[in-house]
């Protein structure tokens, strides 16, 4: 009996042994190459439509920068400012009134676009910057990338250029007020956005 209990709990440290080494092994999940359910496409994505048993109508295609892409029988689509989730629905409603009865359409993201935003003023590192592939990126999260304020650098005195011309938006920031107070909602970065940190008066 005494044995029998000896192999038995030999077996379950084996089994737990072999559980722990499968959980080491596997690699961890940060989410890092997940795509968020809420990216909007925009120009330059470079997305896959698949139709499921309709291998001829798979397209790798680039988003135009009116938003469009040219698929098989369809032509152009605009799937611009939609999530992948609207944009397949969206095909599979085109592909379904004229040409296929309930079509299965996927859309998934192949390359991002190249979304920037440049940081000037009194920073440690003056300069364009990329969004992490599809992540959000804050004022604060923005002026970290730049490497922080310099002994110059006013940070209650930020300001964000967005967009051009007639279209130009100026806002005025308190980032100082974002960083010490929870309360205060801090300011998301568009592409293109350009940040400038003022200098303090002494």
């Amino acid at each position: 009996m005494r044995h029998l209990l000896q192999t038995l709990l030999c077996v379950a440290c084996l089994l737990t042994h072999a559980a722990d080494t499968k959980l080491a092994a596997a690699p961890a999940s940060n989410g890092t190459n997940a795509v968020r359910r809420d990216y909007l496409l925009v120009s330059s994505d470079v997305v896959q439509v698949k139709v499921y048993q309709e291998d001829d109508l798979d397209a790798k295609v680039r988003v135009a920068r009116d938003g469009t892409v040219t698929l098989p029988l369809l032509g152009a689509v605009n799937i611009g400012g939609k999530t992948r989730e609207q944009a397949a629905a969206l095909i599979k409603q085109r592909l379904g009134d004229k040409y296929l009865v309930n079509p299965q359409v996927t859309v998934e993201i192949v390359e991002y676009s190249k979304r920037r935003f440049t940081v000037l003023g009194q920073v440690q590192r003056p300069g364009t910057y990329e969004f992490p592939g599809d992540d959000s990126v804050n004022l604060l999260q923005a002026i970290s990338m730049a490497g922080g304020y310099t002994r110059l650098g006013a940070s209650n005195k930020v300001t964000v250029q967005r967009g051009e011309a007639s279209e130009k938006a100026i806002f005025k920031l308190d980032a100082d007020s974002m960083a010490k107070d929870k309360n205060v909602t801090v300011f998301e970065i568009q592409p293109d956005d350009t940040i400038t940190i003022g200098e303090k008066i002494f």
